[in-house]
Parts: C-alpha cells; sequence; structure tokens
C-alpha cells in the first residue's frame, strides 16, 4: 500500500491534495476512437473488441446470452449463496421502494393547477464489470432499482472472461431479477453500443452502473444521447478515527477497498496520533499478509478535531465515509457530501457494498458535491401537466404579456392575452 502523510492545512486545502496526489497516477483515457469503431461496425466491431479485452482465449461469436444460462446459473447456486443474493436483493428493494414518491399536485393563488409526476424510461441499459472477478452484487444494485421505477425493459452488459462466458454469480445474479436481455461485452463499447445501438442491440434511454475508468470516460462521452447514472469510478474510503476506534477493524476496512485496485483511493483521519499510528501500522500489516490488497494509495492526515474531520469530508466528498465515533450519528447530520455515510464502530463499508440495502453504485472523485447513491429516480422522469382554467388566465395574462415584452418575445404575451374574457 502507498502510504502518504499529509499536513493540515484546512479542509479545502487539504481536501484538494490529498486529491490531487490520488489522481496523479489515474488512467487518462481516451474513448473516442471506440466509439468511431463502434458507429461505423456495428456488431461486428463489439465482438471484434471483446474478444480483443476481454475473450482471448475463447472468441465470441454472438453479443447476447441466452436467459436460459441465467436461470441455470441460479439454480445451481449452493444454497447458502442463494440465500445471501436473495438477502441482499430484498434489502436493496425495500431502500429502492421506499424512494418513491407520489404525484404532487399544486394549486396557485390565480386558479391554475400543477402536478408534477414521475415516469420511468423505457429502457435501462445497466453495466456490471466482470472479466476476471464477479460482480453479482452490481447487478443486483442496478437492476433492482431499475425494476422498482418501472422501466419495461431492461439490458444488462457484463464483460465475459477469456473463455468468452459471463460468470455464473452474474448470471444467477441476472437470474435472480428476471433479466432476460444479458450482452457479454465489457468496457467502453459496451456503454457505447447500450447508448447508440447495433444491429443487435436495440439503445437505450439511460445507462447506470460503476466501471474502470474505460468504463466512466464512456459513459461522460454519451451523456446528453443517453442519460446517466453518474460518474462511478475506482472506489474510495475515507475512514475517521475516534480515539476508541480498534485498530485492526479500520485496518480491515481500509484494506477491503484496497481490494478494488491500485487506484481506488483511502483516506485515514484522525484528531489523536497514537491512533493514526495505529490504525496504520495494523494497516500495513493486513494488507502484507492479503494476496488480494492491492498496491492503493493511502493518504494519513491528523485534524486538529472532528469539526475539522467533517469539514474536510465535506471538501473531498468522499464515495464511502466511515465515522468510528462514540457520537457517530451526530458527526453524520454534518455531512453534506458523501456517497454513502457508515456511523458507528460496525458500520463497514461492505455492509453497503452487498447486503445492507443501500446501494453501492456512488459518485466517486468528489462528484458527491452533485450527485448522491443509484436509485429508483436515476430511471424516472419527471412530467409537469398544467391545468389553467378562464380565472387563471384572466389573472395571469397581464403578468405574462408584461414579461414576453420585456423579453422582446410579444406574440407570447399575445398567446396569453387572447385567452382573457
Amino acid at each position: 500500500m502507498r502510504v502518504r502523510r499529509f499536513e493540515w492545512e484546512g479542509p479545502a486545502a487539504s481536501a484538494a491534495s490529498v486529491r490531487a496526489w490520488v489522481e496523479e497516477s489515474a488512467a487518462v483515457v481516451d474513448v473516442a476512437p471506440i466509439l468511431s469503431v463502434i458507429r461505423e461496425g456495428g456488431d461486428a466491431a463489439v465482438i471484434a473488441l471483446t474478444n480483443r479485452y476481454d475473450a482471448t482465449e475463447r472468441p465470441l461469436s454472438a453479443l447476447r446470452v441466452d436467459p436460459a444460462e441465467a436461470t441455470a446459473a441460479l439454480a445451481a447456486l449452493e444454497p447458502g449463496l442463494r440465500d445471501a443474493l436473495e438477502v441482499a436483493a430484498a434489502n436493496i428493494r425495500a431502500v429502492a421502494e421506499s424512494q418513491l414518491s407520489e404525484p404532487r399536485r399544486t394549486e396557485l393563488p390565480q386558479g391554475q393547477v400543477v402536478t408534477v409526476r414521475e415516469v420511468p424510461v423505457a429502457a435501462a441499459g445497466i453495466y456490471a464489470p466482470g472479466g476476471r472477478a464477479a460482480y453479482p452484487s452490481s447487478v443486483l444494485m442496478c437492476a433492482i432499482p431499475a425494476q422498482v421505477a418501472g422501466v419495461e425493459r431492461i439490458a444488462l452488459a457484463s464483460p465475459p472472461n477469456a473463455n468468452g462466458c459471463l460468470h455464473p454469480l452474474a448470471l444467477a445474479a441476472a437470474g435472480l431479477c428476471g433479466i432476460e436481455e444479458i450482452y457479454a461485452i465489457g468496457g467502453a463499447q459496451a456503454i457505447f453500443a447500450l447508448a447508440y445501438g447495433t444491429e443487435t442491440i436495440a439503445p437505450v434511454d439511460i445507462v447506470a452502473g460503476p466501471g474502470n475508468a474505460w468504463v466512466r470516460e464512456a459513459k461522460r462521452f454519451v451523456y446528453g444521447q443517453v442519460g446517466i447514472d453518474s460518474l462511478a469510478g475506482p472506489s474510495e474510503l475515507m475512514v475517521v478515527a475516534g480515539h476508541d476506534t480498534d485498530p485492526e477493524w479500520a485496518a480491515l476496512d481500509l484494506c477491503a477497498q484496497a481490494e478494488h485496485g491500485g487506484d481506488s483511493p483511502l483516506l485515514l483521519v484522525a484528531v489523536e496520533e497514537h491512533v493514526l499510528e495505529a490504525v496504520l501500522a495494523a494497516t500495513e500489516r493486513i494488507a502484507g499478509e492479503r494476496p488480494s490488497v492491492a498496491d492503493a494509495p493511502l493518504a494519513v492526515l491528523a485534524v486538529p478535531d472532528l469539526s475539522d474531520a467533517a469539514d474536510l469530508a465535506n471538501a473531498f466528498a468522499p464515495e464511502h465515509l466511515e465515522l468510528f465515533e462514540e457520537d457517530a450519528i451526530l458527526l453524520a447530520d454534518q455531512i453534506r457530501t458523501a456517497g454513502c455515510i457508515f456511523a458507528g464502530r460496525y458500520g463497514a463499508t461492505a455492509f453497503g457494498d452487498y447486503a445492507a440495502g443501500s446501494n453501492h453504485v456512488l459518485p466517486t472523485g468528489g462528484a458527491g458535491r452533485f450527485s448522491g447513491p443509484l436509485g429508483p429516480a436515476a430511471f424516472r422522469r419527471r412530467i409537469s401537466t398544467v391545468e389553467i382554467g378562464a380565472g387563471a388566465a384572466a389573472a395571469l395574462a397581464p403578468q405574462v404579456d408584461a414579461l414576453a415584452r420585456a423579453e422582446g418575445l410579444p406574440v407570447h404575451g399575445e398567446s396569453a392575452m387572447i385567452r382573457r374574457p
């Protein structure tokens, strides 16, 4: 693990220094050539790219996966693993359903009525990372909110392994969710294929899901052609360690996030220097003993007090924020920008990654300043219905006329005024 100590410069400056350091080695990718190839070559181009980057030992000949494979993969799961998937799915669904809102009808003083309601998009493309590893949790995290939102068509894309097959766990999760449109493609090519369509894949209205730098940049590129959930890139974790923090627990949480890869930023913060030293020592020891822990960047920072830790979190906007504090829930109330807050010593990020019910598709890279967790709202859009009767028209027309003429649009005013009795 790459460790660097930072001196306290204040919340904003310290957050900027840490961000600059962790992003020094961030991958800079250019996805435009991939889009050009896919727009020109369609299915054949997507298959060629998949075979080059993913299905390297047994090439694919088709993009779509038979949904019967998902059903079979679910049936073949060991009972304990299937139970874990079902518990996670039920919790994710319960939290997603709690976020649905009823139509809002507002009657205004002049007599008009404005109703705002939400309707689902027609088609959603969801992306689950794959290839060398399996992420059935990402399938659940994306598919279930889309289903709760009422999306009729859900298309899942996930990269195959070297043998050209999707991981059985990803297929099982798709089977559990009842997804029938499944494609064995990954990376930027998957995002472009979902957004623009090919001979086999009909274009969708929104693309959602986590991924690497290529996936993140492809989502940035297609925004406007389709909607996106957020720019969810490499996973990150900030830990605020209090005086009674168990160093082993905090260290395991940091190392767990480092399993996501060497580009997953970690930030350890504490008021007491001896707490920092204890957690850091445990982290370095555990990282050296666990082969799955990558060489992730770990920034270490002492802050003057807990209020400064909260201010730092708001400036840094971490994807995950763990508060190892006795009054963690009170401190959590001061946080405005984290993607997901885990309050209290038992709140490991791992629970949120899998089964707590919160969504693990979260804003990274500071995007928590303007976006939040994936939920049904990402797959729904608002529609306003305006009811204006004769009385409201008579009352509003003079105001509309005055504003329209001030803006140099007099016919707008005429359109309103002609409706006066």
